[in-house]
């Protein structure tokens, strides 16, 4: 534990709310955030990502929650994980780090350390935020006070890797403030730290992580269209190749969430800045990016082979949100699958028992089934897999469907042979 040490975490989502908890055990502790209902929930002791349990939260005896920024002013090390989205034409957003500096800026004292966690491009640590701090603070830079990077390693959904099993990646603006940045965070990662020799070498590394499982999904997304082509099962293939010790076990499926879909724009954007126009990274972007309408088109191609009309064809999604076991419905590619086929007048049905019905309507303007109706749909198609889904089994779920159906597995939740289709 370090003496003296008082915390502050701006952004209180996925990767925030975890870390404030754990700091909250031992240290003084103020997580802080512009939502409003947010902050009532915990208050109250609950965490609608489902990240932090009640009983964490209540074990978190150090820890306050606040909207009001001048909460912060007590606190000499502040950690910013706010997200960076991408915008429309996938450039980064930087809104939200922008107004994060700018609003510890407003609170920053002499000898502070500010750290950012949120994955960005190498080099917008130093480039972008500093020069925020130091102008709404009139401090100066690495003499008044000083900046870190710790990249965020949160599996939303994950009970297994968490906060404090996953060795954590430091780095600062000068040794000493290395030496504090590790030792910050050394006092609640069980599984220790890695120095990394920079800020810029530690934000790469963070956008490298994704964009690797970017490139690699989008490699077998690619193979499953070649062998769907060739009339070869996928997952035979997939299988088969496993068998080699050193063959990487990725599937075909769809993108999104708010790191794989997202990262790698960060890094292209950056090289693109400095004149490299990347190819593979955004070639493998491409390919994930159009899954969607991909497998939209064969849902199609089943109903017409079938001679079901697919327009006003009800279709029942099975499961909304980016990833299985998890309510996080950022940048949900399976939203991609539901416009495309509205585009052919089908009429598509969401049931998914982890989403919100509110948050659902409010990012993508969708309602939700409570209760796929018996006997109803010509389509169903399992999009997230679920373990509810996987319980409930085949002959439960074909219970949803007219006698006359198609049933398309994005997930591999069954055998092949039991569904019409997959990738």
């Amino acid at each position: 534990m370090l003496r003296g040490t008082r915390v502050g975490v701006i952004g209180l989502g996925y990767v925030g709310l975890p870390l404030a908890v754990e700091f909250g055990r031992q240290y003084p502790t103020t997580g802080y955030d512009i939502n409003r209902e947010r902050i009532r929930q915990l208050s109250r002791g609950r965490d609608s990502t489902l990240e932090v349990s009640s009983k964490e939260l209540k074990h978190s005896t150090n820890l306050v929650f606040s909207t009001n920024i001048r909460a912060l002013k007590r606190c000499n090390t502040y950690i910013v994980t706010v997200p960076t989205p991408i915008d429309q034409y996938k450039r980064p957003d930087l809104g939200p780090m922008i107004m994060a500096s700018e609003s510890v800026g407003q609170v920053l004292s002499k000898h502070d350390l500010v750290v950012y966690e949120s994955t960005v491009y190498p080099g917008c640590t130093e480039e972008v935020c500093v020069p925020i701090l130091e102008r709404v603070s009139g401090l100066k830079f690495n003499r008044d006070f000083f900046v870190g990077y710790s990249p965020e390693r949160i599996n939303p959904g994950d009970k297994q890797h968490r906060l404090t099993s996953i060795v954590k990646v430091t780095a600062g603006s000068t040794p000493i403030a290395a030496d504090r940045v590790e030792a910050l965070y050394a006092s609640i990662v069980n599984a220790g730290t890695y120095r990394a020799p920079s800020i810029r070498v530690a934000e790469a590394a963070k956008v490298i992580e994704n964009t690797q499982r970017d490139v690699n999904i989008a490699l077998i997304n690619e193979l499953a269209l070649i062998f769907k082509r060739m009339g070869i099962n996928t997952e035979e293939v997939l299988k088969a190749a496993g068998t080699k010790w050193n063959f990487l076990p990725f599937w075909p499926g769809l993108v999104g969430g708010h790191c794989i879909g997202v990262d790698p724009y960060y890094l292209t954007h950056k090289a693109q800045e400095i004149g490299y126009h990347p190819e593979m990274i955004l070639a493998g972007r491409r390919i994930n990016d159009n899954m969607g309408l991909y497998i939209a088109g064969e849902i199609v191609k089943l109903l017409t082979d079938k001679s079901m009309p697919v327009k006003g064809a009800r279709i029942l999604m099975m499961g909304l949100t980016f990833k299985e076991n998890c309510p996080d419905l950022r940048n949900t590619k399976v939203v991609d699958v539901v416009r495309e086929l509205q585009r052919y007048s089908a009429k598509v049905d969401i049931f998914d028992p982890w989403a919100a019905a509110a948050a659902t309507q409010h990012e993508y303007g969708l309602k939700l089934v409570r209760k796929p109706r018996a006997g109803f749909y010509d389509a169903i198609v399992l999009a997230v897999g679920h373990a509810v889904f996987k319980e409930m089994g085949l002959k439960s779920i074909r219970g949803f469907a007219k006698k006359r159906h198609v049933i398309y597995d994005i997930k591999y939740l069954f055998p092949a042979q039991a569904t019409n289709s997959r990738l």
